[in-house]
């Protein structure tokens, strides 16, 4: 019997999100040991959070009974000094799905448009229908952006377009020269909001702090994450860079705590960490050249990435994602992303990969 109290329209048709499915989850559905699975769902850091990370969590124990700095000072410092941007241009969220949330409410409405791209990372749809605004969803070219196409869809009553370089899911990137002249052809009164959450996989990315810092495009928003690279996921950090007068705006939204204390010190931590970050990229590169060469022998389709996943055509995705899930093995389907073909493959350690394809040719084997 549904309760009698109405909830707010735009709730009756928006899906919950489905994440990655833990560990925990699936050695309980399928009395498996957890300590004999391997979660390859969710883009996260195989070779975990940052050494620096845990000791300075540790040491933010002690004062785990007082609030935390409401305005993470230490942490924006920091952050701007890495940046080369002033503390006026950031804004940390509680993860960059925070950020995106923030845009929703400073932006979103009835009568609004939003334009994405049609293999988008499926949280911009989401809060564009939980305020109310229209969806405008352009067609993807190779799997990827057509920045052409999303341009020419922008009407007089667009006020945000999302872009994802590397895209997640499907990894693919927008070469530099034809994503800046993206930016700079974006009308003034739309904001663009450049998810950057895979930025640091990426040898030369295209930079516009430079941009931002001097004002040429205030229309501008980059998010960045430290639940990737960073491999602090559990612990819900991103953070926006934007012109000062759209990050107080943003900031007239933001919960004074939305970074918890421990947070906040891992992230600082992690920032000088920069031998962690040599060695997830340098696994990373590797584990992508190993999947590539597994799938081509499989004789198996699959989309050149640039983050730190790979998307594998397999036939029934769903159907595969169960097989291997059965043998330990946990991916992400992509049926929810009008892809029922594909799996994907977030990048583990050499183990995890060879156990991964191991799993697939058993698959195979089976039909």
């Amino acid at each position: 019997m549904p309760i009698p109290l109405p909830v707010n329209s735009a709730l009756r048709n928006l899906p919950t999100y489905q994440p990655g499915r833990p560990i925990e989850e699936v050695a309980r559905e399928l009395d498996l040991p957890a300590a004999d699975i391997i979660k390859l769902a969710s883009n996260e850091n195989p070779l975990g959070p940052s050494p620096a990370a845990l000791a300075a969590m540790q040491r933010a124990l002690a004062n785990i009974h007082l609030y935390p700095d409401g305005n993470a000072f230490h942490l924006k410092q920091r952050l701007a000094e890495k940046l080369a941007l002033p503390v006026a241009h950031l804004i940390l969220g509680n993860g960059s799905n925070e950020i995106i949330e923030f845009v929703g409410h400073a932006y979103m409405a009835p009568g609004v448009e939003v334009v994405v791209s049609q293999y988008c990372f499926a949280v911009y749809p989401l809060v564009t229908q939980l305020f109310g605004a229209n969806l405008v969803t352009v067609p993807a070219k190779d799997y990827g952006h057509d920045l052409p196409a999303m341009l020419k869809a922008i009407t007089p009553t667009t006020r945000v377009v999302f872009v994802a370089n590397p895209n997640n899911p499907t990894g693919t990137v927008v070469a530099n020269p034809e994503l800046e002249e993206f930016v700079r052809q974006i009308p003034p009164e739309v904001l663009l909001v450049l998810d950057e959450a895979y930025i640091e996989f990426l040898e030369s990315p295209a930079d516009f702090r430079t941009a931002i810092r001097d004002g040429a495009q205030p229309n501008l928003l980059l998010m960045r994450t430290f639940s990737k690279i960073y491999g602090l996921a559990g612990l819900r950090l991103g953070y926006g860079i934007g012109h000062p007068d759209l990050i107080a705006a943003l900031e007239k939204i933001r919960q004074p705590f939305n970074l918890n204390s421990l947070a906040q010190a891992a992230a600082l931590a992690a920032l000088d960490d920069t031998e962690h970050m040599r060695r997830t990229r340098e696994n990373n590169a590797q584990g992508l050249e190993f999947f590539v060469a597994a799938f081509q022998q499989l004789r198996l389709s699959f989309i050149p990435s640039a983050g730190n996943f790979i998307l594998v055509r397999v036939g029934d995705g769903q159907r595969v994602f169960e097989s291997l899930q059965r043998q330990g093995v946990i991916v992400r389907p992509m049926g929810g992303y009008q892809l029922p073909e594909w799996i994907r493959i977030t990048i583990g350690t050499p183990a995890e990969n060879l156990r991964c394809v191991g799993a697939l040719k058993q698959v195979a084997k089976q039909g």
